[in-house]
Parts: C-alpha cells; structure tokens; sequence
C-alpha cells in the first residue's frame, strides 16, 4: 500500500489552458482536429480570452498570426493551443501574445489574450483545440477529463 502512496508518477498532467466547456476532439467542426490528423487532444469552448500554460515546459513556436502557441512540455510531448477555427485568417488581429518563443514557462503563466467577442464576428468558431502534436511517436495511453468544463490552471484535462 505504502508503495504507491510513495511511489514517483511517470504521467504527464496537461491542465486546461482556458475556462470553458470541454468538448471530444471528433466533435470540433473541423476535419484536421475531429479526425486527428494533427494527434491527440481535447476542445474547449472558452469562457474568457485568458490563455495560459498548460505545463511546466518551453514555448516553442508562435506564429505571425498568434492564433496558436506551441509548447514543449518537460517530458518531451509536444502541445499545440489553437484558438478557434479558421483563425488563422484574422492576421493576428484580436490576439495579444504575452511570451516569446524559447521563454520557459510554468502551468498557470499567461500565454496570450484573445478577444473573444472579435473572434467570434471573425472567425469560424472560437473552439479551442489543445493537440498533442507527437502523440504518434509517444506510444503512451491518453487519458481524457469526464468533466464538463475546466478551471484554467486546476482542471487537468489530459493525463499521458
């Protein structure tokens, strides 16, 4: 008993990025995310424009569009926020990236501020997708939250 109340995880815990409403990746209106084309993942219908560290890690991309943040978790997985659909198009426009790529960050620190209302008028939708992006060669079990919604920073939605 005493031996696995002590004994080290070797799971990778991804908190929720954003509040809002948790949503099965086959139910975004978006083949290249229902269909998993880009890995595994979670959606959430976001509550706010606030976007933070799902994990202790690095940022490692962010594109001249700051529609999404890609991260580099301490234990190698590969994570990518993509805010709404067919963002991409908005130029950057509604999105204030609060990092650079190479910064290190921790769960809870802020990544980016999205304006929700604009990206709503602007965009396709403003689901959420949070994709592990080398699920493929990771060759580890994904574990989904059963909640409804999620807390930014306290929900853990992923569990590898």
């Amino acid at each position: 008993m005493f031996k696995k109340m002590f004994k080290k995880s070797n799971e990778q815990q991804i908190f929720a990025p954003i509040n809002g409403k948790n949503v099965a990746l086959e139910k975004v209106p978006d083949p290249v995310f229902s269909q998993k084309m880009m890995g595994e993942g979670i959606a959430i219908i976001p509550q706010d424009g606030n976007v933070i560290s799902p994990v202790n890690g690095k940022v490692v991309q962010i594109p001249e569009t700051k529609h999404a943040i890609g991260l580099l978790a301490d234990d190698g997985t590969e994570i990518l926020i993509h805010v709404g659909l067919e963002t991409v198009g908005l130029k950057g426009e509604g999105f204030k990236v609060q990092v650079n790529t190479g910064d290190t960050v921790k769960v809870g620190q802020p990544l980016l501020e999205v304006d929700l209302d604009y990206i709503k008028l602007h965009a396709a939708d403003i689901i959420t997708p949070i994709i592990i992006t080398n699920s493929k060669e990771l060759d580890k079990h994904f574990t989904f939250t059963k909640e409804a919604n999620s807390k930014a920073g306290e929900t853990i939605i992923i569990t590898i």
